[in-house]
């Protein structure tokens, strides 16, 4: 919850210290939502991820944003405990005993390595499943963090557009109504605030996020890959927990020791 949080807060302080300082110095909302340069930023972004990367790919947007600020969050500390216990109960009753543990671990990798190990998967073939879709859960994600990097790329270059279409259109109307020049010129600037704004408030930072997010249900992964294939092997449970700890960070560490 408090990472979710600092999240939004952060999205809130960007817009509050770049519009603020906008209305700070005068500016009105009227000048700053002008319609035809947030259709030409946010449209014509829109419109390259559309030709960059499919229709389908586009209507995934929204689910990506929404899992960028409310991302999944995963108990290291509860999954190596309770590959710990799992551990436990196989030295004592068998490799097969463990199936009724099965839903104490919270997440889909671990359990389905589980039940490889029930079923007599070698150490092996384990290991070459579980680096399969590793592999293909980074490609996967990949792909979805790439789309915003684009986008970040795309939204500047599409504000540029807009102002060179407004200066156009204020060269053209040269020596005609003042008001209507001094509007085409705020349209154009305001193209290109749109454009750096959205690039740098939105989409590069979701892109970040998504990484961020890459990387911890990876580290998940390959905790569970280790505690299953040392659990597999017979090592002792204090072995296993010494594993499984070695790839936290420090004070997570001393945090589980004391337990």
């Amino acid at each position: 919850m408090i990472r979710k949080l600092s999240t939004l807060s952060g999205l809130t302080l960007g817009i509050l210290s770049i519009f603020g300082s906008f209305f700070l110095e005068g500016g009105t909302f009227g000048a700053l939502f002008l319609i035809p340069p947030l259709i030409i930023v946010f449209g014509g972004t829109f419109s390259a991820v559309i030709i960059g990367f499919g229709f389908d790919k586009f209507k995934n947007i929204l689910n990506l944003i929404k899992l960028a600020y409310f991302p999944v969050k995963y108990n290291l500390n509860r999954l190596i405990n309770n590959l710990v216990d799992i551990s436990i109960i196989s030295r004592r009753e068998g490799l097969l005993s463990i199936e009724k543990r099965l839903d104490t671990i919270d997440y889909v990798f671990p359990r389905k390595l589980l039940k490889y190990a029930i079923d007599g998967t070698d150490p092996d073939s384990m290991l070459s499943l579980a680096s399969l879709e590793i592999k293909s859960m980074q490609e996967r994600h990949y792909s979805n963090i790439f789309i915003f990097t684009k986008m970040g790329g795309y939204a500047p270059t599409m504000g540029i557009i807009g102002t060179v279409m407004g200066l156009i259109m204020t060269l053209a109307n040269a020596g005609g109504d003042p008001n209507s020049l001094i509007k085409n010129i705020a349209s154009a600037f305001i193209a290109t605030l749109w454009g750096v704004f959205s690039a740098n408030i939105l989409w590069l930072p979701i892109g970040d996020k998504l990484k961020k997010c890459h990387i911890e249900e990876k580290h998940m992964m390959e905790i569970s890959l280790e505690g299953i294939l040392a659990l597999q092997s017979g090592e002792i449970p204090s072995i296993v927990k010494a594993r499984l700890l070695s790839l936290l960070p420090q004070k997570e560490q001393l945090e589980l020791m004391t337990l």
